[in-house]
C-alpha cells in the first residue's frame, strides 16, 4: 500500500486552529457605528481602513451589516471552516472570510447562507466568490464578494477562524467591527472604537452644519486656494493677457506675407 506523503498531512496550530471565544472585553459598543455611512467612518480613519472597493454588496442595495468580525481564513478553493463557523459565530456577527481574493472557486453559497440566517449570523464579507446568487437573493440575507461563479469548494482544510486575517487589504481581527454598506466596507480596529465614536459624533454636528450651509449655496473654496499658494501653484488668467498686442502682431505679420 501507498503511503500518503508526509508533506500532505495537516499539522494542527498555525494555519488548522479554531479560537471558540473572543474574550468579551474586546467587544465595543459596535451598535453605534450603525449610525455613521461608512464614507465618514473611512474618513475619521484617515482612509486607510477601507476594503478593496471590488469587495462589493451581491444582494441587495438596501443590505447594511454593522458588528463585530468573526474571521475565518481558508485555502483557496476550500470552505471546511466556512462550515464551522457556524458553530462558532454569535448572533450578529459579521464572518469575514479570507480566502485570498481568489478568482476559482466558490467559498459559500445558498444552503451555508440559509443555516446563517437560521443562526442569525449578520452576514458575510468574503474576500473571494460566491455561487448560488440567485438563491441567495431569495433569502434576503446580506453577502459581500468579489463576484460569483458555479464552481463550488473542497471541503478539506486547512484554515482558521477567530485569528487574525487579511480582507481586501485590510487587517481584520476578532470581535474589530465592521461596517459595510452600499458605499463600501470599513474595518474599525476593536481598540480605538470608542475613541472613533466620540470623534464621529462630535464630527456629525459640524458635518450637518456644513451641508446645510452648501445645500443653501453658502460655501467657499479660499481652503483650495490656500493650498494652492502654500504648494507655490502658478494660476494664471487669460483674460488678463493684453489683446491688442496680439492682434498688432498678427497683422504685421499678414503684411509681411503680402509683400
Amino acid at each position: 500500500m501507498t503511503n500518503k506523503p508526509r508533506s500532505a498531512a495537516m499539522h494542527p496550530g498555525p494555519g488548522f486552529r479554531v479560537r471558540v471565544n473572543v474574550p468579551l472585553e474586546f467587544k465595543s459598543e459596535w451598535e453605534q457605528f450603525s449610525e455613521f455611512e461608512t464614507p465618514d467612518v473611512s474618513d475619521l480613519l484617515n482612509r486607510l481602513y477601507a476594503v478593496d472597493a471590488n469587495i462589493h454588496c451581491l444582494t441587495h442595495s438596501h443590505h447594511r451589516l454593522c458588528g463585530p468580525a468573526c474571521t475565518v481564513k481558508v485555502f483557496p478553493g476550500d470552505n471546511l471552516m466556512v462550515h464551522k463557523v457556524l458553530d462558532v459565530a454569535k448572533p450578529g456577527d459579521v464572518v469575514v472570510i479570507d480566502a485570498h481574493g481568489s478568482m476559482s472557486n466558490a467559498v459559500l453559497g445558498d444552503i451555508v447562507c440559509t443555516k446563517s440566517k437560521h443562526r442569525r449570523i449578520a452576514g458575510f464579507i468574503v474576500d473571494g466568490l460566491i455561487r448560488d446568487q440567485p438563491g441567495i437573493l431569495d433569502l434576503d440575507f446580506p453577502v459581500f464578494a468579489r463576484g460569483t461563479t458555479t464552481v463550488g469548494p473542497m471541503h478539506r482544510g486547512p484554515g482558521e477562524i477567530n485569528y487574525p486575517i487579511s480582507c481586501g487589504g485590510v487587517v481584520v481581527n476578532p470581535a474589530d467591527v465592521v461596517v459595510a454598506d452600499g458605499a463600501g466596507i470599513v474595518v474599525v480596529p476593536h481598540n480605538i472604537a470608542d475613541d472613533l465614536l466620540k470623534r464621529l459624533n462630535a464630527f456629525r454636528f459640524g458635518q450637518a452644519a456644513y451641508l446645510a450651509a452648501v445645500q443653501r449655496g453658502e460655501f467657499s473654496n479660499q481652503w483650495v486656494d490656500a493650498i494652492l499658494d502654500d504648494g507655490g501653484c502658478k494660476v494664471t488668467d487669460d483674460s488678463l493677457v493684453d489683446t491688442s498686442s496680439v492682434a498688432n502682431g498678427g497683422l504685421v505679420a499678414e503684411k509681411a506675407q503680402a509683400h
